[in-house]
């Protein structure tokens, strides 16, 4: 009777061991990042691919060099490299699964690097349904309107917007459409979640030109760090967007860093360098409302609850998004630590079997 339960004793022991070494193997070793690439009219599962202008190395991350061509979307986050003069254009074809953007993220998106993006649209230049950060880089997004009704239209559309590190960023929005409201910044709830702090627009040292005609900014808060407003005069944060001194809503916002000296042609930093076009709309709409995300069927602000749509050009579809928070820097998510489990479950796996085979 001893002999058969000390056999059972090392089954077990191997039976354990084996379970150990499965998880060992099987584990997760990936990081996060998008899980499809949609660019230059193609879908992407898995990076590793490149083509005239872009190369997508790793899940969390594309690069953009002299790319000129059809919007970019991605599921999940992304960082976004640029070097040299880049461009993204709303695609206009019928069975195209971005139709309204430039470029559309479902996840957080951060751009950086010494090169320059512009982004144009009919809805937004730019859409990212969580956090979007510019990091250095230059970015011009315009929405021009064309064929909207009953949207907010603007440059950025975002849950949160950061510029930082000398950025430099353009947003316009335009519109003339039935019940459009044009902004250049929009930040409003696409995917933060229920109770989740979002709305808020921060410029650390970086400079933002943002118009539209009911309002430059359209945000809950914000913060300015070594920058000042100087437009409008007297700039805050309302309740609902960025207002002037008398508490009217602002429909173009200038922001620069508070010790900035205006380059060579420009004058009080009322532009963004390189940026050559007028952004105060002639039609201010000082009583723009509380911030709201208009109709619940928004084709292109699709919500961050599961949604359905068909192949048609005013309704996208998409798979459900994770309601989460995160930040809009996009490191690798737990890759150390998994090392240190995978170590440890190896030799506590070496350990019982080698006790397994001397008994």
């Amino acid at each position: 009777m001893f002999a058969a339960k000390s056999y059972t004793s090392r089954h077990y022991i191997a039976i354990v061991a084996m379970a150990c070494l499965c998880v060992l193997l099987g584990g997760p070793s990936y990081a996060a990042g998008a899980e499809s690439l949609i660019i230059a009219g193609a879908t992407y599962y898995e990076p590793g691919v490149s083509g005239p202008g872009w190369a997508w190395t790793d899940a969390d991350h594309l690069e953009l060099n002299g790319y000129a061509g059809e919007a970019i979307g991605a599921e999940g986050d992304l960082v976004l490299t640029l070097a040299g003069q880049n461009s993204v254009t709303e695609s206009h074809a019928p069975d195209a699964d971005i139709t309204l953007c430039g470029m559309e993220v479902w996840g957080n998106l951060t751009l950086r690097g010494t090169g320059t993006l512009t982004a144009t649209g009919s809805q937004c230049g730019i859409h990212v349904s969580q956090a979007l950060a510019v990091d250095g880089c230059t970015v011009d997004a315009r929405a021009d309107g064309a064929d909207i009704t009953d949207e907010a239209v603007a440059g950025v559309i975002a849950g949160d917007m950061a510029v930082r590190g000398g950025g430099r960023v353009v947003a316009a929005g335009a519109g003339s459409g039935a019940g459009v409201r044009a902004y250049g910044v929009y930040l409003q709830d696409a995917g933060l979640g229920d109770g989740a702090a979002g709305y808020q627009l921060s410029v650390d040292a970086s400079w933002l030109d943002a118009s539209g005609a009911d309002g430059g900014v359209a945000c809950l808060g914000g913060s300015l760090v070594s920058a000042r407003f100087v437009t409008p005069a007297g700039g805050t944060f309302g309740a609902s967007s960025v207002v002037d001194a008398s508490g009217a809503v602002a429909p173009h916002v200038v922001i620069e860093p508070d010790v900035a000296t205006p380059p060579a042609g420009e004058t009080d930093g009322d532009n963004v360098p390189g940026d050559s076009s007028s952004k105060s709309p002639a039609d201010a709409n000082p009583a723009a409302g509380e911030l709201t995300t208009g109709p619940t069927a928004n084709p292109a602000l699709k919500p961050a609850a599961t949604t359905t749509k068909t192949s048609t050009t005013v309704t996208k579809t998409t798979k459900p998004k994770t309601a989460t928070t995160t930040t809009a820097t996009l490191p690798k998510t737990g890759d150390s630590n998994w090392i240190t489990a995978s170590v440890t479950l190896f030799l506590l796996g070496t350990v019982l079997l080698a006790a397994a085979c001397r008994c």
